[in-house]
């Protein structure tokens, strides 16, 4: 068995000014509490809130202070994630990885803001893992970025055995993603550590996740502090010899006989998604898609023209041939 101490932080978030205070109290708690935790993760925009008008340079006094925590404590430290305004004019949806030493050993820049509601924050494109030596392989997302699979069999491709993914969700569809964060973890054999916030900060119902989809800890809608002691051998196993000695998914997807050309944004592939109109929030009374073309009406729009040798290789208006 290869245990590592988990520790989720559901906790109230405030819009209108740091929370910093609060987190670290909490994490003084946790750590009197349960001081055999060896990991604190926190949900996602906690320490300055959701605003994107407190967005500041990655390196700031309140890392500072969040990495003396983590020396103090001698535990490995994501605290959620903070806007991040660059020298450019840019913001990024950011969060770091903090060693017991105080050190940062990973920054990730979430790769799907929430569009079109986030329309002034930038997107990420780098992937996030990072090693606990001598424990395993973590992989990071965060928020909206687990609506996309890609994103985590992308990291699971890495080699993460935990997806660590923090969290501001306070809309109607959190039911919908802790049934995203089931199935991510079936899919990918990993751990998932879900992650919300309250108030400002999301509606709660954190939950940690193994990799046969079994729900360890679900969180209610107040607050809320979960050490996990996780064992990576679990996720080593389920790899080799399939959930319940079952599906083998991601031997499977390696050993896959088929390509995806969707991927190909010159293939023509994607035909159809580009019938949906303008990523856009909709307004009072839209009729947006109500009286939109069928599917194979979108893709008989287009012709997708397939050479035998190097798969699609283009596409142009009018019915839909295949060679």
């Amino acid at each position: 068995m290869t245990p590592f101490a988990i520790a989720g932080i559901q906790m109230n978030v405030s819009a209108l000014q740091s929370n910093v205070d609060g987190m670290r109290h909490r994490l003084d708690v946790l750590m009197a509490r349960f001081p055999w935790t060896q990991m604190v993760l926190f949900s996602e925009l906690a320490p300055c809130g959701p605003l994107p008008k407190f967005a500041q340079p990655i390196e700031n006094d309140t890392l500072a202070l969040f990495r003396a925590d983590a020396r103090r404590h001698h535990v490995w430290l994501i605290p959620g994630s903070m806007f991040e305004l660059t020298p450019e004019g840019k913001i990024f949806n950011t969060s770091v990885v903090i060693n017991p030493d105080g050190e940062i050993v990973a920054t990730y820049r979430k790769m799907f803001p929430f569009k079109p509601y986030e329309v002034a924050i930038d997107a990420g494109t780098e992937f996030c893992v990072f090693d606990v030596p001598a424990v395993g392989r973590f992989g990071l997302s965060i928020c909206y970025d687990i609506w996309f699979p890609e994103t985590t069999r992308q990291l699971s491709s890495l080699g993460a055995e935990v997806l660590l993914h923090p969290v501001l969700t306070g809309t109607t569809d959190r039911d919908a993603e802790l049934a995203i964060a089931r199935a991510t973890a079936a899919q990918f054999q990993c751990y998932v550590f879900d992650i919300n916030g309250l108030g400002a900060g999301g509606v709660g119902q954190s939950c940690v996740i193994d990799p046969s989809a079994l729900v360890l800890h679900q969180s209610a809608g107040q607050e809320d502090m979960f050490p996990i002691e996780i064992d990576f051998d679990q996720v080593r196993r389920q790899r080799e010899t399939g959930m319940k000695g079952l599906g083998q998914v991601l031997k499977s997807f390696r050993d896959r006989a088929a390509e995806f050309p969707i991927y190909d944004r010159a293939s023509g592939s994607d035909a159809y998604l580009q019938t949906l109109g303008p990523l856009e929030v909709p307004h009072q009374g839209t009729s947006a898609g109500l009286h939109a073309t069928s599917p194979h009406q979108a893709m008989d729009e287009t012709v997708v023209t397939f050479d035998p040798g190097s798969g699609v290789i283009g596409s142009h208006a009018g019915k839909t041939v295949k060679r």
